[in-house]
């Protein structure tokens, strides 16, 4: 299948950032996608919370099956819109690399403690670990990326109109990401996915840790829809079937609404390149007004009925303090670390230096590990 003409060619690539051999097989977003299953970052997802912490079983999702889901539902947007499969799957596989341990509780907590140094930002430390952190070859540090893969997957979000972090700041001055400006549609693709795919698992994670049922969520008026339609035609089946049915059917009328909107975006703005793309001054990649209202009503929903459970609350809060002493721990104390870290910490010139290499230490540890610091340092009785 030829690629649109507003897509990202291969052959248009803007390239790495340092010198790479060339592959006879695979194209080069193939190798970055290649390069980032196989990283460490990528594996230790699978202990790091979505929503509920890594040991409540019932195979609630990680980020790692997150992002699996992520890249699935991208590559099947990015077909029927002809655009690159690969550098969409790439920057979907991407998206949530650079997230610390306990979800959005642990990023805030790891930001409240990088307050004075300039914010923690997940997007911008999926950066940092694609080009820093992840060490695989001895002429350069990082994963040597494309400059597609590493674009859209810190502007997946968007624009980055300001920003404080020092980091991000210093490596766009070697390798600008032309960060005022829109990602391209592989990338813009890949955010709408992540908003399908998290919201839908958080209705089936939700339902099956029992915050709410069906009848509950019927209160919506096109889930109540779609659960007549279903049991119309399926009369004996029980809730853990319903709810599949909602899951899938809701999955498939937001990528059916996305694909329609985004076409009709794409002739209304007379987009003929990746370029264009770019360029625009709002995404190009987007839901219908109607499908807005229903993922805004969904999602005002899982916010009373789930999100702010006390259940989660708590863990939330727990998880956040976790975060927090450790931060302040491994501050007052660099003898604490690890060894390996020590001639970083020591080459650190300034506080904020310090600040950075606890940070992004902290940030890349797994749930069960940040819980296992913390009681070795703080539970007194743990064993040595």
């Amino acid at each position: 299948m030829s690629l649109a003409n507003y897509a990202v060619k291969n052959e248009n690539s803007r390239g790495r950032m340092y010198p790479d051999y060339a592959n006879l097989i695979r194209s080069d977003f193939q190798r970055d996608r290649d390069r980032l299953i196989h990283s460490a970052a990528f594996r230790r997802l699978e202990g790091k919370t979505q929503v509920f912490a890594y040991h409540e079983g019932r195979s609630y999702r990680t980020r790692l099956t997150h992002s699996i889901e992520v890249a699935q539902i991208t590559r099947t947007l990015c077909k029927n819109l002809r655009l690159n499969e690969e550098l969409g799957e790439a920057i979907a596989l991407a998206h949530d690399l650079g997230h610390a341990p306990f979800g959005h509780a642990g990023e805030r907590g790891l930001n409240r403690c990088m307050k004075n140094y300039g914010g923690f930002d997940h997007n911008i430390n999926s950066l940092r670990i694609m080009t820093e952190t992840e060490n695989r070859y001895p002429g350069f540090t990082g994963l040597n990326l494309t400059w597609e893969t590493l674009e859209g997957t810190v502007k997946h979000n968007g624009p980055i109109k300001r920003t404080n972090n020092a980091y991000l700041k210093e490596f766009n001055k070697k390798f600008p990401l032309d960060l005022g400006h829109y990602p391209s549609l592989e990338a813009q693709i890949a955010s709408f996915a992540d908003d399908i795919a998290y919201n839908n698992h958080d209705i089936d994670d939700g339902f099956r840790a029992g915050f709410f049922n069906i009848a509950e969520l019927c209160e919506l008026k096109f889930v109540k829809e779609i659960i007549a339609r279903f049991d119309s035609e399926n009369p004996s089946c029980g809730d853990e079937l319903r709810i599949y049915a909602v899951t899938r059917s809701l999955i498939s009328a937001m990528v059916f609404d996305l694909l329609k909107t985004t076409r009709q975006n794409i002739d209304e703005l007379n987009i003929s390149s990746a370029e264009d793309i770019r360029k625009n001054t709002s995404f190009t990649a987007n839901f219908s007004k109607e499908m807005h209202q229903q993922i805004y009503d969904l999602h005002d929903f899982l916010t009373r009925r789930f999100y702010t459970h006390s259940n989660i609350a708590r863990m939330d809060m727990k998880s956040q303090k976790i975060v927090e002493d450790l931060f302040n721990a491994f501050m007052s104390e660099d003898k604490l670390l690890p060894m390996e870290l020590r001639p970083k910490i020591n080459r650190a010139q300034t506080e904020k230096d310090r600040a950075d290499c606890v940070c992004t230490y902290i940030a890349s540890m797994t749930d069960a590990f940040a819980v296992e610091e913390h009681q070795k340092l703080f539970n007194v009785s743990y064993r040595f």
